[in-house]
């Protein structure tokens, strides 16, 4: 049985530890290990911590595991996967908690790209917190805060008590067009049920392809160009003074976010995909765009098999698989999410239209 790890993103204060106690303190009978790649002050110490810190690696009175990444990530799985194997630690599942500033790609990348980590470790999800309160300027300043709500497979909204109804639809708005993949959902306290948090299989090829319907029944809100270029949504103005009493809402509907590197768009097509001339131009998108390339999948109506295509990727690394067989009665078509960073939309989908056969 393959071990699930949960990536747990977010920036300073959105809730991270808050999110971890509870997960760790609440009685599922889980034996969890923690992986935390930062030990501030705001760290699970003592209060449950059963040894010292300068240990690499100390159980917890509940029987959970904690462990400081004082290597890389890589040792420090592989260590874990070992004592497992040895029967010197207990645990079935793995949470890795990330810096505040860290990109969750490497750390995603790591479960694909090591054989050793891929034969005991799956990956289920990226979880990204996201602080109401802060978000809308540190979206603004921080590009690696905008990276992780493109990487991510759920948000949570943290600390939505604090904003108006006005500017915590303004920063929902503003997440789906950067990922539309993501279910959105407000926690108080961190406090978030378990079955939202484990086994959630973002990662999974399956062959549905969630992304938030609205969002591609309107075609990625083409319709929101006539605003001009830039973007005056109050949760985007960029605020040099100081001065954070934004007014939600004046006199504005919902726009579009121009001005956010990290934005979605979706690629669809009723004619089957000709599969060389697909698998070329994939090849050579990722190729140059990789790096800014943080997710994309999709569910593909391929020419030459009766079985849905499923594929998905992170920067530069792809995969696909058969999946099920198209039902009788379904409409077969093509349907590909991608989210990353300045991506030229234009050119993915001309290219993606020649591959049409």
């Amino acid at each position: 049985m393959l071990i699930p790890a949960t990536v747990l993103t977010g920036f300073l204060g959105s809730g991270k530890t808050t999110l971890l106690k509870r997960v760790l303190s609440e009685s599922h009978g889980m034996k969890i290990a923690i992986i935390e790649n930062e030990f501030g002050e705001e760290n699970i110490d003592n209060d449950i911590l059963v040894a010292d810190t300068n240990e690499h690696i100390v159980q917890m009175s509940n029987g959970c595991v904690c462990c400081t990444i004082r290597e890389d990530l890589r040792t420090t799985l592989q260590d874990l996967a070992e004592k497992k194997r040895k029967g010197e630690l207990d645990f079935e599942r793995v949470v890795i908690e990330t810096t505040g500033l860290a990109d969750p790609g490497p750390v995603a990348q790591t479960f694909f790209m090591d054989d050793e980590i891929a034969e005991s470790f799956l990956l289920d999800s990226v979880l990204t917190l996201v602080d109401a309160k802060h978000a809308a300027q540190t979206l603004n300043d921080r590009q690696e805060a905008r990276r992780q709500i493109g990487f991510a497979d759920q948000i949570f909204i943290s600390k939505s008590d604090l904003v108006s109804q006005e500017e915590l639809d303004a920063l929902q708005h503003r997440l789906k067009h950067m990922n539309p993949r993501a279910p959105q959902q407000t926690v108080h306290f961190g406090e978030v049920p378990i079955s939202k948090v484990f086994d959630l299989r973002g990662f999974n090829l399956n062959t549905t392809l969630e992304i938030d319907p609205d969002f591609l029944n309107d075609g990625g809100h083409d319709h929101h160009h006539h605003h001009g270029e830039h973007c005056d949504h109050p949760s985007h103005q960029h605020d040099h003074h100081g001065d954070h009493d934004h007014v939600p809402g004046q006199g504005h509907g919902h726009h579009h976010h121009h001005d956010d590197d990290v934005k979605s768009f979706v690629f669809k097509a009723d004619r089957p995909l000709d599969p060389a001339k697909l698998e070329d131009f994939l090849g050579a998108i990722v190729n140059i765009y990789g790096p800014r390339m943080l997710r994309y999948k999709g569910v593909l109506h391929m020419k030459g098999t009766d079985r849905k295509v499923i594929f998905q990727g992170v920067h530069q690394l792809m995969g696909s698989d058969l999946g099920q067989a198209w039902e009788p009665q379904e409409k077969r078509m093509s349907k590909m999410v991608f989210i990353g960073i300045d991506l030229p939309r234009d050119i993915f989908l001309q290219g993606l239209q020649q591959c049409v056969s």
